[in-house]
């Protein structure tokens, strides 16, 4: 099932909005960081009983940059509320993978109201603003926008920390690498420092007080994305369940393929296709 694009103006910078069409359960599902509504076609299963929103971030898949600063994490949750808006979405289920799990995550806490549930996928933050599990892409943005882009790659691809991903992530090496090839890439670096640098704003304390059914989905080999941060949000939030999937590094299409069940498993088990708006 194919989502049709749309384009929405928000301030100056016109976002790209796909939305699979009507089916009964509305679910705003976002993408990671540098990602699209193609990474969130891998990871979400689409299907006619389901109405899957997603928002291209700014400065990201098809999206604009615009003009305004800084961007952040409820900068981008603020524009996937104006997008559920827009689409006549008033309840919805809240995911996303990476980054797109801490605006879902955000947009439960400060819109408690409009957030039936949640999906995170391969969370990269748990509460703190600038993890460590971050910095390789403030390492990335701050050569692009010193250096080069080629001089800038080859910089990055001989550091430490690329020796480090390469060993231990590299999946997560080869995503940092493609920053380097963007067309955007002078632009996408300030997206990415200033996202690397934010947090989901949200408290454990209030994590703790979210009663909506949620799936949090974590796996190994990968250090942006550590396992422990899955499990430490599972824990936390009162009916949250946690599922271990095969890492992207060793089997990409059954990592796919394990993510796309859990999510229907969980959907089908909490909402039963049912209509939340």
């Amino acid at each position: 099932m194919a989502a049709m694009p749309t384009t929405m103006l928000r301030d100056d910078a016109a976002l790209r909005i796909f939305d699979t069409g009507q089916g009964g359960l509305p679910v705003v599902f976002q993408h990671g960081l540098g990602g699209d509504a193609a990474q969130v076609a891998q990871n979400f299963p689409d299907n006619p009983s389901r109405r899957r929103l997603t928002v291209e971030c700014r400065a990201q898949g098809g999206s604009a940059a615009g003009s305004k600063r800084p961007f952040s994490i409820a900068m981008f949750a603020d524009d996937v509320l104006a997008a559920a808006d827009t689409a006549g979405v008033d309840r919805f289920v809240a995911g996303g993978i990476s980054m797109g799990a801490a605006i879902a995550l955000h947009l439960a806490a400060r819109h408690p109201q409009r957030v039936s549930g949640l999906v995170l996928v391969r969370p990269a933050w748990v509460f703190d603003a600038a993890p460590q599990n971050m910095r390789p892409y403030v390492e990335a943005a701050d050569l692009i926008r010193r250096l080069p882009l080629d001089e800038a790659r080859d910089t990055f691809a001989s550091s430490a920390t690329s020796s480090r991903f390469r060993s231990e992530a590299p999946d997560n090496l080869a995503s940092l690498l493609g920053f380097f090839a963007r067309e955007n890439a002078t632009v996408f670096a300030e997206v990415m420092q200033a996202i690397a640098n934010d947090g989901p704003g949200i408290t454990r304390a209030e994590a703790s007080a979210l009663a909506v059914p949620a799936l949090v989905i974590g796996c190994g080999a990968d250090l942006v994305h550590p396992l422990a941060t899955a499990r430490d949000l599972a824990n936390v939030m009162p009916n949250a369940t946690f599922a271990e999937v095969t890492p992207k590094a060793t089997h990409k299409d059954r990592h796919f393929a394990e993510i796309r069940a859990a999510i229907g498993g969980f959907l089908d088990r909490h909402f039963n296709n049912q209509d939340q708006s």
